[in-house]
């Protein structure tokens, strides 16, 4: 019997050795701790996943003069869906001449309908118009994409996006072949869209952007893009018109173009929670009912368009974004060298940050401490099985 056991003990060693390895192979497998992978993650490294943290919509109507009554109505209504859907004011820029309302030949003053029943007032009392009349202008849409403003620009005209921010941008108004009339003074080009969305991203002032345009020949105007993430779509091919959806009668013009009426058509499905993606609001898309032939630009954008959900741009609901240890441990570090919390250097500051930056200080410790352990475990599984080869090779040249 003893015999027996003693041959066995050598089958036994090598069964152990083959746990310890599988054990040890495991573990270096998964050496990635639970704060890198929530760091790949929340960085969008996912084809599914967009990464960005906030949002932000550039909502243009490029016209003016009452016979232009739909492009206001089209920027609105964008407006009230992206307002509805999450994103707040502070981060809705609107650019329009804003002459509609209050125009003497408006019948219904005060007031901007998308529909000849009139059920909806897209006017209201909840709007912010951040450039207004002769505002409108190539120059200071450019430098509001660019960042490139006077110092004395108030804050609610800024774009103040970083590299974490998904964009909306729309844009209305008659057009051409790869321009864009403003106010029927001047013009801008597929070129000078192209090119500001360079700079935006040299700049790190966006993560993705959607650009959609409603006017004559609009898929011309993205033809041009060539900065990575941005997927652009419009509402007609070159040497294609776009026309409007319906006339109001007690108006007297029409309060609505085709494309846009069917996009926010559509966009009255969403909430915020809604799992629609890109890819079902293009394949809505019905070019028999908008009477023109809707285009679509995805080789720059990076993710599959039936995993980009509409809320990543029409919505406000976003991510949190994870900030490195590092500079959790700086920003700790330069707390407790500091007598004086940074809050109170402000006479008006509350007393909460001052309790909050106390428990940042110990969330590094404790990480630090956690980390420790880790290695020490580590050192301990490494260690015992060196030791239990070295007694089956010990075991084996003895039986020899």
């Amino acid at each position: 019997m003893f015999s027996m056991r003693f041959r066995l003990l050598p089958q036994a060693c090598l069964l152990l050795l083959t746990c310890f390895m599988a054990w040890g192979v495991g573990s270096s497998g998964s050496t990635m701790s639970a704060g890198e992978r929530a760091t790949d993650f929340f960085a969008g490294r996912h084809d599914s996943v967009s990464g960005h943290t906030n949002n932000w919509a550039v909502l243009v109507c490029a016209s003016r003069y009452w016979f232009n009554y739909r492009h206001m109505a089209n920027a609105l209504g964008m407006y009230r869906t992206v307002k509805r859907l999450g994103i707040p004011d502070s981060n809705i820029i609107l650019m329009l001449a804003d002459d509609v309302a209050c125009n003497a030949r408006n019948k219904f003053a005060g007031s901007v309908y998308a529909e000849a029943g009139r059920h909806l007032d897209l006017y209201g009392e909840n709007i912010e118009v951040d450039y207004r009349g002769y505002e409108v202008t190539v120059e200071n849409f450019i430098r509001l994409l660019t960042g490139r403003v006077d110092p004395s620009m108030p804050r609610s005209k800024r774009l103040l996006t970083d590299d974490h921010s998904n964009i909306f941008v729309y844009m209305t108004g008659h057009g051409g072949n790869e321009f864009l009339k403003f106010q029927d003074q001047e013009e801008i080009s597929a070129f000078d869209i192209a090119d500001a969305f360079e700079q935006m991203w040299q700049k790190k002032r966006y993560n993705e952007i959607l650009f959609m345009i409603d006017t004559c020949q609009a898929n011309t105007m993205y033809s041009q893009f060539y900065s990575p993430n941005i997927l652009a779509t419009g509402s007609s091919q070159i040497e294609e018109n776009s026309y409007s959806y319906e006339n109001d009668n007690d108006i007297g013009v029409s309060v609505i173009d085709s494309y846009t009426h069917y996009v926010l058509k559509f966009m009255e499905g969403i909430n915020k929670t809604s799992q629609t993606s890109m890819q079902d609001l293009f394949d809505s898309y019905d070019p028999a009912k908008i009477y023109s032939h809707p285009g679509i630009r995805s080789d720059l954008f990076r993710r599959p368009l039936d995993k980009t959900l509409i809320t990543d741009f029409f919505g406000g609901v976003a991510q949190a974004e994870v900030f490195p240890l590092q500079d959790i441990v700086s920003s700790s570090h330069r707390y407790e060298n500091d007598p004086i919390p940074p809050t109170s250097w402000k006479p008006d500051a509350p007393s909460e940050p001052v309790v909050l930056s106390t428990t940042v200080i110990s969330l590094p410790r404790l990480t630090g401490e956690m980390h420790q352990w880790d290695n020490w475990w580590k050192e301990v599984k490494k260690w015992t099985s060196i030791f239990v080869v070295g007694c089956l090779v010990s075991w084996v040249s003895f039986l020899r």
